[in-house]
């Protein structure tokens, strides 16, 4: 598990698809045939969902749209950005006014791990539902006191006792057996002395009591832990291995919680193939939408791999209506910069009526970062345009994805968890606030981790992300300040398993 409450990807087995009980919410459709219809595409192959289903995409249908956008008129193009470029702080509060929890649907509770409670969870019946001894010993008349008693029979976990308890008798009880009628304390065995057996050993007929027992003593009274009507669990709460046992205890086998988010994963880019492919002059694989991909499964998002849309504007229309019928959330990488072939901003608006609500953020890496919403089949879905290169997108992800799924999933705590961390190296900061990867490292002798900076912080290079699992939040440079040096304490957003 990772930092904070996650959803445990290998026990939501078929997202939400297979429950039957859901509310407010769409069905995924199963197996629709789609194709990307730019230049003879052709088949994009199968992409795993979350539970390895495999979908191909045909051309048409619905998504036989050629784009209004005009792609040819490259010396017209914008020259500047006419997005504003805004904060980070900005950014995330934008996504998150945009963001919303999603339907409920009745979930297994075996299949609730990881899950967000939409409903309190009340308990049917008291615990124990039956007054039950605490200790290995003896039944007994509190006010016998101490002194010899005869044995009559025995009371263990699981059974009835037959027998109420007399004065100047007593019954052997374990653990959590229910306290025979008549019986009103537990003395351990400890504190008792054979006195009379039987048939060689294997019948107690009496025994002494050193102890003076008080009424009471050593037994779980009706409800004590849990009362019958009592709320064991809370609305908002995430369901863990505790939380889960807690559920088998009081026989609630359903509960009712908030939906998962799915997720489309698309890149974009002439020159991507795919990394099974031989490598070609003029390409390279795709690794973002692998890394992408598999980081939302870890924390156990159902993905939908959208492939690869080319850099013209009825592939990327193409490629966006499929995965408005199929997620919640689209993610894209690449496109979204000031090229000639980044044209999924345009798409989004000429095409998708969609509301761009920032194209530029203040931030390294992760500038060209875009965020929007589209109304389509399924309702508002959200749009994040991350960039193509591969640090760019991962650090993006995590700043502005991840919180967002985890506020959809019903999270109360949904923004990411900040520690104080000293770095290990002198860093140069850059003139926009930077997120810096880096691997933390504990000490017996020091209060606080160190940061390890993993090298060579360029966006192309995801040799950068391996390993990290801290992103160093690094002040813009000042004339004040042009580093920050060793030792100094700075903030660092967890991204990884610590």
């Amino acid at each position: 598990m990772f930092v904070d409450d996650q959803i445990s990807y290998s026990n939501i087995k078929k997202i939400q698809l297979q429950s039957g009980h859901h509310k407010n919410e769409h069905r995924y459709h199963g197996e629709n045939h789609h194709h990307h219809g730019d230049n003879q595409q052709g088949h994009h192959g199968h992409h795993d969902h979350h539970d390895h289903h495999e979908h191909h995409h045909h051309q048409h249908g619905l998504h036989h749209q050629q784009s209004e956008v005009d792609a040819t008129r490259v010396a017209h193009r914008p020259r500047e950005s006419p997005y504003p470029i805004i904060t980070v702080e900005e950014a995330v509060s934008t996504v998150i006014k945009h963001t919303h929890v999603l339907g409920t649907e009745e979930v297994f509770y075996k299949k609730s791990l990881g899950r967000y409670l939409a409903e309190d969870v009340t308990a049917k019946d008291p615990l124990p539902p039956f007054p039950a001894s605490i200790k290995d010993g003896y039944a007994v008349v509190a006010s016998d006191g101490e002194g010899n008693r005869l044995v009559t029979g025995d009371s263990t976990a699981g059974s009835v006792p037959a027998d109420s308890i007399k004065p100047g008798y007593c019954m052997r009880i374990n653990t959590g057996a229910p306290l025979p009628p008549g019986a009103d304390a537990v003395v351990q065995v400890e504190d008792t002395v054979l006195v009379r057996d039987a048939d060689d050993g294997r019948i107690e007929v009496e025994i002494k009591i050193m102890s003076l027992p008080k009424a009471g003593q050593d037994i779980r009274a009706v409800g004590s832990d849990i009362k019958a009507g009592q709320v064991v669990l809370s609305k908002g709460q995430c369901l863990g291995p505790s939380e889960l046992g807690i559920l088998a205890t009081v026989g609630v086998t359903h509960v009712t919680c908030y939906r998962i988010p799915i997720v489309g994963v698309m890149s974009t880019g002439n020159e991507l193939i795919e990394p099974d492919e031989p490598l070609r002059e003029g390409k390279i694989r795709d690794s973002n939408k692998t890394t992408l991909m598999t980081q939302l499964e870890e924390y156990g998002y159902p993905v939908v791999d959208l492939k690869v849309a080319k850099d013209t504007p009825t592939s990327l229309l193409t490629v966006l209506k499929i995965g408005l019928e199929k997620t919640d959330v689209i993610i894209s990488t690449g496109g979204v910069s000031m090229g000639e072939k980044d044209l999924l901003k345009s798409v989004l608006q000429t095409d998708l009526k969609a509301d761009i609500h920032f194209g530029r953020v203040f931030m390294k890496p992760g500038k060209p970062t875009t965020f929007a919403t589209v109304n389509g089949p399924r309702g508002k879905t959200l749009f994040f345009g991350l960039p193509g290169n591969p640090v760019s997108a991962v650090v993006t992800c995590n700043l502005y994805v991840i919180p967002t799924l985890r506020k959809m999933s019903g999270c109360p705590n949904y923004q990411r968890t900040l520690l104080n961390v000293k770095v290990e190296k002198d860093i140069q900061l850059d003139p926009r606030p930077e997120y810096h990867r880096a691997v933390l490292q504990w000490t017996d002798d020091e209060h606080l981790p160190t940061a390890l900076s993993t090298g060579n912080q360029i966006s192309s290079r995801l040799l950068s992300m391996s390993s990290s699992n801290v992103l160093l939040m690094l002040p813009p440079k000042s004339a004040q300040k042009q580093m920050v040096t060793k030792g100094e304490v700075v903030k660092a957003m967890v991204i990884g398993r610590l």
